[in-house]
């Protein structure tokens, strides 16, 4: 079974696009149904590292973890990003978004995420039409 209807998958790689439309940052969005690790940000750790988001010339790559069945979910922001915006600003996303699943809207909850994620790299990695290039693809990443 999927984790998202078309429309809803649709939705989100929408919000992704929209994220980085202003900015030179990127969002990775990865979607498994359980969490193999105790903590959900070693997992989405792991992830980043293996789908090479570390690689981005401003390291300011953002993957947004979830595990649906296990009901985890992380943000985990490069170096780069991670300096500008520090963990208070990724903890209150992660809370908006469990807002978001509490009421069962994930996609929605991860799309708002995104654009919100969009709005902090603008704000510190703005676009810039001459050297900006989408360094990572947009579209979700299902693992297990």
């Amino acid at each position: 079974m999927p984790f998202f209807t078309e429309e809803e998958a649709r939705l989100i790689v929408k919000s992704v696009k929209h994220a980085e439309q202003r900015t030179s940052g990127e969002v990775r969005v990865f979607v498994e149904s359980r969490c193999r690790w105790v903590d959900a940000i070693d997992r989405a750790a792991e992830i980043f590292f293996s789908l090479q988001m570390e690689k981005t010339e401003n390291h300011n790559a953002v993957l947004i973890y979830v595990a649906v069945k296990d009901r985890q979910l992380a943000i985990f922001g490069d170096k780069g990003i991670h300096e500008k915006v520090g963990a208070t600003y990724w903890n209150n996303r992660v809370r908006e978004m469990l807002g978001s699943f509490n009421n069962d809207n994930y996609a929605e909850g991860i799309a708002n995420c995104a654009v919100q994620i969009g709005e902090a790299l603008e704000k510190n990695f703005p676009y810039d039409k001459g050297t900006d290039k989408n360094e990572l693809p947009d579209d979700i990443v299902f693992g297990k």
